[in-house]
C-alpha cells in the first residue's frame, strides 16, 4: 500500500448466519482526510468500522490499515489508531484529569510525555477549567470534547469516530467538526460515520451504504453533480393531492415536501423529467410551476438507494 493511503479494502464482508451485513466493500482512503460513512441505522458503517479496527474478523475479503494487514496485524494497528463510539465510554465517576491519567497509562507514555500531551489537549479542548469535574456530571457537548481529547491523546495516525455527534446540540457539533479539521491538517486521517447530511457535507470524501453496500462514493461535489436523477422543484400545488399523484408515477423515486414546494426526484433515464412531472398534475388539473433544482447530498442518497431498491425489487 502506498504512504498517501491511510486504508485500503478489497470485497470486504462481513456475515452473521444468513445476514449479510456487509457485502464486497471496496475502499480507498488517503491519508489526512477525513472520510465519511453515510447512511442509516443498520447500512453497516460500525461493523465496517470494527472490522477496520481488528475487533471483528471479516468473513471474506482483504483489509490494509495504515500498512497492516487486519486482522492478523490488528495488535500492532491498535497503538496507531484511535477509536470514538457514539456513546460516551469513559468512566463517569472519575474527574476529567483523572480519565485521561487513565488514558494516559492503557498507551504506556511515559511521565514526561503524559504531562506534556495531557496539558495540551486540555488546552486544544477547552477542559482547562473542568480538570476537576466528574465526567458523569459533564454537558453532552463537554463529555464529546473530553472523548476526542482522550482518543487522541496518544496522537494515532488514524481516528475512527462511530456516529460521534448523536447526542449533542448543532453548536457542540459545529464545535466538535473544527477539532477534526484541526486534526486532519496536521496530519491525522479521519474516518467517521454518520446520518447528518450537514456532517458528511463537511468531508473531504464519503461513501454511501445502503444494506451493506457502497451504493455511491466520491467527493459530495462529484456526487452532487454526478447524482443518477433529475431534481425538479414544484411550486403552486396542492401539496397534499400532488405528492400522492406524483409518487403513482413510475419514474419518480421520490417526492418530499419542503415548505410551501415539493422536491421530486425522478430518473435520469427521462429526458423531459420536467415536462413529465407537469404533464401528469396537468392531467389532474393541477397547473404548477415546476423546475430544475441543485442536486443536495440528501438527493444523491435518496437516489442511489431507491434505485437500488428498485431494482432488487424487479
Amino acid at each position: 500500500m502506498s504512504n498517501d493511503v491511510a486504508i485500503r479494502t478489497h470485497n470486504l464482508t462481513r456475515r452473521f448466519g444468513k445476514l449479510v451485513a456487509v457485502d464486497r466493500v471496496n475502499l480507498t482512503v488517503p491519508r489526512a482526510h477525513i472520510y465519511g460513512f453515510l447512511g442509516p441505522n443498520g447500512s453497516g458503517k460500525s461493523t465496517t468500522i470494527r472490522m477496520l479496527c481488528g475487533l471483528l474478523k471479516p468473513s471474506d475479503g482483504e483489509a490494509e490499515v495504515l500498512g497492516l494487514k487486519i486482522p492478523r496485524e490488528a495488535e500492532t494497528l491498535k497503538r496507531k489508531i484511535g477509536y470514538m463510539t457514539q456513546r460516551f465510554s469513559l468512566y463517569e465517576d472519575l474527574s476529567v484529569i483523572e480519565n485521561l491519567d487513565f488514558i494516559a497509562e492503557v498507551y504506556s507514555l511515559t511521565r514526561a510525555k503524559r504531562h506534556e500531551r495531557i496539558a495540551q489537549q486540555l488546552e486544544l479542548f477547552d477542559l482547562k477549567e473542568l480538570v476537576k469535574q466528574r465526567a458523569g456530571t459533564m454537558s453532552g457537548g463537554q463529555k464529546q470534547r473530553l472523548a476526542l481529547a482522550a482518543a487522541t491523546l496518544h496522537e494515532p495516525e488514524l481516528l475512527f469516530l462511530d456516529e460521534p455527534t448523536s447526542a449533542v446540540d448543532p453548536q457542540s457539533r459545529r464545535d466538535f467538526w473544527e477539532f477534526l479539521f484541526q486534526l486532519a491538517n496536521h496530519g491525522t486521517t479521519i474516518l467517521v460515520s454518520t446520518h447528518y447530511m450537514d456532517e458528511a457535507e463537511r468531508c473531504h470524501a464519503l461513501a454511501i451504504l445502503d444494506r451493506g453496500t457502497i451504493v455511491a462514493d466520491g467527493a459530495p461535489k462529484t456526487l452532487e453533480a454526478n447524482i443518477n436523477a433529475h431534481v425538479i422543484e414544484v411550486e403552486n400545488a396542492d401539496m397534499h393531492a400532488a405528492r400522492a399523484i406524483l409518487l403513482r408515477v413510475p419514474h419518480v423515486l421520490s417526492v418530499t415536501q419542503l415548505g410551501v414546494r415539493l422536491r421530486v426526484l425522478v430518473d435520469r433515464s427521462i429526458d423531459d423529467a420536467t415536462g413529465l412531472i407537469q404533464r401528469e398534475l396537468r392531467t389532474a388539473n393541477h397547473h404548477v410551476d415546476a423546475h430544475h433544482a441543485r442536486p443536495s447530498l440528501e438527493d444523491v442518497f435518496v437516489a442511489a438507494t431507491q434505485l437500488r431498491t428498485r431494482e432488487h425489487a424487479v
